[in-house]
């Protein structure tokens, strides 16, 4: 009994400590509730306050007409050596030990106000409280609002669901032990806690029927059919418990000397003497205690299954967000550059393909630009009216006598002036399209979430490469389109003059007395040739813009990103260092968190497996 008294003290333990760190709900079974523990159901002035009171031996619950109890009360009790003082602790109030029970009512009422007001409104927000007495045995008690079929005045109309709500989000629990307290002066078909134990737990595994204020039922009529299973049989027997009356409550009648009249009272009772040994409080706590040992036992393999997958989960998690960094300039360092690195990865994956976002550079080349050569005026410039101007101006005051070669040089540089737009346009296009990726990147990389200064820094390192880059893609797109206009092709003019003889011939045998130099036919055939000139060099511009954009740009993302940055960081000195690693306040906080969650789970695992299978 020694090693099942220390486990049960153990789940104690570990149940508070659960409770302290807010690991008691959420999705999935969380620890808390894997623990075994034994929820207190039954209506108002049903006598639960009393049934609780007697288990522990003391007079400490709120006392009144309707709704007394309004949020749950998470009661542990730890059994501690004989002759050590009797005290309680509310973990709302840590440090601060009450040895006066009357003070622990008060502290209850005013705690249950502070987040309900001085109304009567429930909250399912539980009060923890331990108490440590040798005349207890180790267990874990939650009494909850009892249950009402009436809202009265001050309460809202959906008191009577919302009271039943919250005791069955407690007794679904697979792992709950529901203690159903039904007074004796009513008919037992009418309990409300037999009912809602019937519903979760029908087949009375978990149920312990509980009759109170057996010594207030009307002469000539007694509860013992109830009480030998033989009305209502549950898997576990039932107990009847005689509480105290008004007057003692009045009088302040000890507790202990309450217990020893409970005894006396069945000890001499011609109805219920046959059950004297398994009826009263103390028995109840003892059975209680038995089978809640008996059920941890049964329980621990599942506890330490669902302890190891929570522990990894947890590691899991701090992994994901990223453990603590140590404070030496070189972890710093290191830290640093590999959150560089994990970002230009994320980058390279952006532009090279697997995360979306770098067909659009393609999309530039092979969809804006092409749309934007288009358009370009060469009709405008090339028109038989600006040809003659251009061509007009070039010979001055003495007339070409072969071909226009200024007039053809001045109309090829003007058209090829328009290239500029486009290939700045294509550059500009690109430049976008790769800070939208950085900015996708930044975002992507969940190891640069926890230090937000760092990802900034980065980001601003990152957007000022691109600029560079930028830049000088400019200057070598220009260069590409100068190039064009510095040296002209001259086999493409050469063949353009050698028309076939016959061609020749027949334009000397025909007689046109209007065909002169200036003719629209010889306008139009300059224009032609010029046009024909400019297709060639956009052809060349269409398949080198993008070449040079890419190798300008693109390469040297790729390449060359943060390669200034890292420079600069190798610079910092450790205080630079740290104030780089700042982390979110929030996200520190997650991680204190699960830091004290894992440390908890890692130790109610040791202490389990240290006394479970002794």
């Amino acid at each position: 009994m020694a090693t099942m008294t220390s486990l049960i003290g153990l789940i104690n333990k570990i149940q508070r400590a659960c409770t302290v760190l807010g690991d008691h709900g959420g999705e999935g079974l969380s620890l808390w509730e894997a623990l075994p523990s034994v929820a207190v159901v039954g209506g108002q002035s049903s006598g639960k306050s009393s049934v609780l009171e007697s288990v522990v031996g003391r007079d400490f619950l709120p006392r009144g007409s309707g709704i007394v109890t309004r949020r749950p009360l998470v009661l542990q009790l730890h059994k501690t050596d004989d002759g050590q003082q009797d005290y309680a602790e509310f973990l709302h109030a840590p440090r601060k030990r009450y040895t006066d029970f009357a003070a622990v009512r008060k502290e209850i009422s005013d705690e249950t106000d502070r987040i309900t007001g001085k109304s009567k409104a429930i909250s399912n927000i539980p009060i923890q409280l331990s108490i440590y007495s040798p005349n207890v045995v180790n267990l874990t008690l939650i009494d909850l609002p009892g249950l009402t079929k009436v809202a009265v005045e001050g309460q809202s109309e959906s008191i009577v669901q919302d009271i039943e709500n919250m005791v069955r989000s407690y007794v679904d629990k697979p792992n709950c032990i529901i203690l159903a307290i039904s007074p004796a002066n009513q008919d037992i078909a009418t309990s409300d806690a037999i009912k809602i134990a019937k519903e979760v737990d029908p087949s009375g595994d978990r149920t312990f029927g509980v009759l109170t204020k057996l010594d207030l039922m009307d002469k000539g009529t007694n509860a013992v059919e109830v009480l030998e299973g033989k009305h209502y049989r549950l898997q576990h027997p039932w107990v009847g418990i005689v509480n105290r009356s008004q007057a003692d409550i009045n009088k302040n009648v000890d507790m202990i000397v309450a217990r020893k009249k409970e005894r006396e009272y069945f000890e001499t009772s011609p109805e219920y003497g046959h059950l004297a040994h398994k009826m009263g409080a103390e028995y109840l706590a003892k059975l209680l205690s038995e089978h809640l040992e008996v059920v941890i036992r049964q329980r621990i393999p599942s506890i330490i299954a669902l302890i190891n997958k929570t522990i990894d989960e947890l590691n899991a998690e701090l992994d994901r967000i990223g453990r603590p960094i140590a404070v030496d300039s070189g972890a710093q360092l290191y830290t640093i550059l590999e959150m560089c690195r994990a970002f230009d990865k994320v980058f390279k994956e952006h532009i090279d393909g697997g995360r979306p976002g770098g067909d659009k550079i393609y999309g530039v080349f092979d969809n804006q630009l092409p749309a934007a050569l288009k358009k370009l005026p060469f009709d405008r410039h090339l028109s038989i009216k600006n040809v003659q101007r251009v061509v007009t101006e070039a010979d001055g005051y003495q007339p070409h006598l072969i071909a226009p070669e200024q007039g053809y040089r001045r109309l090829i540089e003007g058209c090829l002036g328009y290239f500029k737009g486009p290939a700045d346009a294509s550059v500009d296009a690109v430049h976008l399209v790769l800070k939208e990726l950085v900015r996708k990147a930044i975002a992507a990389t969940e190891e640069l979430k926890r230090f937000p200064t760092l990802k900034n820094e980065i980001a601003t390192a990152a957007n000022d490469s691109l600029e560079r880059f930028r830049e000088e893609s400019r200057k070598t797109v220009t260069r590409l389109v100068d190039m064009e206009s510095s040296y002209l092709t001259v086999e493409f003019f050469r063949k353009i003059h050698l028309e076939p003889e016959a061609n020749q011939k027949e334009s000397r045998n025909t007689p046109n007395p209007n065909l002169d130099n200036f003719s629209d036919n010889h306008l139009r055939k300059i224009g032609s040739n010029v046009n024909a000139y400019i297709n060639m060099v956009c052809d060349t511009l269409k398949n080198s813009i993008p070449k040079a954009v890419v190798y300008c740009q693109v390469r040297e993302a790729k390449r060359s990103l943060l390669n200034r940055f890292y420079v600069q960081v190798g610079r910092k000195e450790k205080e630079q260092l740290g104030a780089m690693l700042d982390e979110d306040p929030a996200l520190m906080e997650k991680r204190t968190q699960l830091a004290k969650r894992l440390e908890l789970y890692k130790q109610a695992r040791d202490d389990i497996d240290s006394v479970a299978w002794k």
